[in-house]
C-alpha cells in the first residue's frame, strides 16, 4: 500500500526522469545544429508523464526477487518524437536555435523546481521528526 508521501515523492521522481530525459534530447539537438538533414526531436512532457504514472499506480504490485531484476517496463522513459518544422534550413536540418536554447532554459527551470520542491519535502519530514 502506497502511502500519501510515496505518491507525492513518486511523482516528483518520475518528473525529474522525464525532465532529465528532455534535457538530453535538447542538448543533442543543439548539438546537431550544423548536422545536414538532422531533424531536430522532442518529448511530450505532459503526455510522458501521464502515461508513467499510469504505469506507477497500475504496478505498484511488483515484486523484485533478485538483485539483477530490473521492474516491469521503461516507466521512466519517455517517447521521443520528431518536432513539428517550422522552418528547415537549405541543408534539410530541422533545427531552430532560438526554439532549442528556449525549450532547454525552460526545461532546466523546471528542473530546479522539482529539486527544490523534493528538497522541502525531506527538511519537512526532518523536521517532524527532530520536533
Amino acid at each position: 500500500m502506497q502511502t500519501r508521501l510515496d505518491k507525492e515523492i513518486g511523482f516528483m521522481e518520475q518528473g525529474l526522469r522525464l525532465r532529465s530525459q528532455r534535457q538530453q534530447v535538447l542538448a543533442t539537438n543543439i548539438a546537431n545544429a550544423d548536422t545536414p538533414n538532422y531533424k531536430a526531436q522532442d518529448i511530450d512532457f505532459n503526455q510522458a508523464m501521464k502515461a508513467a504514472l499510469t504505469h506507477t499506480s497500475s504496478s505498484a504490485g511488483l515484486a523484485v526477487t533478485h538483485p539483477q531484476h530490473v521492474g516491469g517496463t521503461n516507466a521512466g522513459s519517455a517517447k521521443v518524437q520528431t518536432r513539428n518544422q517550422v522552418q528547415s534550413s537549405a541543408d534539410g536540418n530541422t533545427v531552430d536555435m532560438d526554439v532549442e536554447q528556449s525549450q532547454f532554459a525552460e526545461n532546466a527551470l523546471q528542473y530546479e523546481t522539482l529539486v527544490t520542491m523534493i528538497n522541502g519535502t525531506f527538511k519537512n519530514i526532518n523536521s517532524v521528526m527532530q520536533g
